[in-house]
């Protein structure tokens, strides 16, 4: 038996505003979206896939100190690619850690950005290498687990 990621799905408290960065930061497409005002939900894709539900059920910001969701990642082609999305993110005023690219961890090549959706939900846009030229942030750890 194999296992292969589907979609995900994340509760929001404003779809609109959700909606509006997932597009603009990672270039999805909605592929569908609810007009009932007390069942709000946008499905958000790439070239006819699937990739992102989002569900107006929540309020307040995601509690990072709960168990659950730690963070979600997105691996592009390569590091150019990355600091496109560094731009459009820094563009949006969203919270940005570690000040931008940082490779994974120490001596690593691989490495992105980790930044924040309008809820709080940590988000990685990172790409298999190009990111070794900078330091790792966190010592003896991967950058990924303490953001």
């Amino acid at each position: 038996m194999s296992f292969q990621t589907g979609h995900i799905g994340l509760n929001v408290s404003d779809l609109d505003r959700s909606r509006d960065f997932y597009v603009k930061v990672f270039g999805f497409e909605v592929v569908g979206e609810s007009g009932r005002e007390d069942r709000r939900f946008a499905f958000l894709g790439l070239d006819g896939t699937l990739v992102l539900t989002l569900w107006q059920q929540s309020e307040g910001r995601f509690a990072t100190g709960l168990p659950g969701l730690h963070h979600l990642s997105f691996q592009v082609p390569d590091i150019e690619a990355v600091r496109r999305a560094e731009s459009v993110v820094r563009g949006l005023g969203a919270t940005l850690h570690h000040d931008g690219v940082v490779p994974h961890g120490e001596g690593a090549s691989s490495g992105g950005i980790f930044f924040e959706d309008p809820d709080g939900i940590r988000l990685e846009i990172f790409a298999p290498d190009g990111a070794g030229d900078r330091p790792a942030p966190t010592t003896g750890a991967p950058t990924c687990g303490f953001f």
